[in-house]
């Protein structure tokens, strides 16, 4: 009898310390996402994807109405994830709007020279996806809406000679960082991004 009270807890207590299986939607959010950051979106299929999360497109579909709505939610993290790094970087040297406009290019060249890196995924996602009521457009469109209030207003803070326009230079510049480390690598110019960016704040600034 206590042998099998025993064996009966040895075996709760192995159950309690597996760890859960993945949900098969997270598995699928995560395998998407992987894949469409390293391979385009449109290079992408639900089997693909299905069969690389350890699934079916029964599955696939039972949690994600369709491929779009699966794109769109992959944009939204991924524009979760890009706002959360720019406050923790904002927040280190808060009341210092120069510094933190200088630490967010230092960042973004640090985080694009590293070897998997591809760039904006929300930028990359802007140049596959062209229909106009595919339902990531707006994640997309917002989230660059933002990012150029966002600089406009650092601009701002920083009483900068016509800060809209500063604001306007320094997005391009972010875009044109992300874009050319796709086309021309972790050596091309986006390993100047940073200084180009101390340049345009002391032109409006000095």
């Amino acid at each position: 009898m206590n042998g099998a009270k025993k064996t009966q807890v040895a075996v709760q207590e192995e159950i309690i310390s597996s760890p859960p299986k993945s949900r098969v939607r997270d598995r699928i959010m995560k395998t998407a996402s992987d894949l469409f950051y390293r391979y385009g979106i449109h290079a992408v299929g639900v089997d693909t994807i299905a069969s690389e999360a350890g699934t079916n497109k029964m599955s696939f579909y039972r949690n994600f109405a369709s491929k779009d709505e699966l794109v769109a939610e992959y944009l939204r993290a991924e524009e979760r994830e890009g706002l959360l790094w720019w406050d923790e970087t904002l927040a280190a040297h808060a009341g210092n709007p120069r510094l933190q406009v200088e630490s967010l290019f230092d960042v973004l060249v640090e985080n694009n020279c590293e070897e998997d890196s591809r760039g904006c995924a929300l930028a990359n996602a802007a140049v596959e996806i062209t229909e106009l009521d595919h339902p990531a457009r707006p994640v997309i469109e917002k989230y660059k809406a933002d990012m150029r209030q966002r600089f406009r207003r650092l601009a701002q803070e920083m009483h900068a000679r016509n800060p809209e326009e500063l604001g306007d230079a320094l997005m391009l510049l972010w875009e044109g960082a992300y874009l050319t480390r796709v086309t021309m690598g972790a050596l091309g110019p986006v390993q100047g991004a940073a200084k180009a960016a101390r340049a345009l704040i002391a032109a409006y600034t000095d």
